[in-house]
């Protein structure tokens, strides 16, 4: 995936690309319990869709502008309408370019919220809390018990 200097270079996005960002509330594990955040994610065209029709979410406000206006040069730029001390995921570059690529292939979906315009009627919810580091650990447990007959030859 490409850096920030060379992100729109290297992909087959342009500035003046549509993407819709979204200010999420999230969890971070810690040792004496969880602690709440908030971050930055790109919502592709068929999540927006969903998410205006009701279906809970951690989603607070979503913000539809440009790709250059959250990707600046050498540096992103979390849009002041999302609120303050908001953080931006590891992976932000991938998800975004995967989400712009989405209102490429779909742009009736840019009808929805438009640019430079929030939405913020969401059915904001965090009874499914959303734990960004969360490990999964598989244990003999998670294995699914066989019939005894399954791999004999009878």
């Amino acid at each position: 995936m490409p850096t920030l200097q060379d992100f729109f270079s290297t992909s087959d996005l342009v500035e003046t690309d549509y993407c819709v960002f979204g200010a999420a509330t999230c969890f971070i594990r810690e040792e004496d319990g969880v602690k709440e955040v908030s971050i930055i994610e790109p919502i592709p065209s068929a999540a927006i869709e969903a998410l205006l029709k009701g279906i809970p979410t951690s989603y607070t406000i979503a913000y539809a502008t440009t790709l250059s206006e959250v990707i600046k040069g050498d540096r992103l730029t979390v849009p002041r309408v999302l609120g303050d001390n908001i953080q931006t995921p590891d992976d932000f570059l991938e998800r975004t370019a995967a989400a712009a690529r989405t209102y490429k292939r779909r742009p009736e979906a840019k009808a929805h919220i438009a640019i430079g315009a929030t939405y913020e009627a969401f059915n904001h919810s965090t009874e499914k809390k959303r734990v960004l580091n969360q490990e999964n650990i598989v244990s003999k447990d998670d294995n699914i018990k066989q019939h005894s007959h399954t791999h004999k030859v009878l």
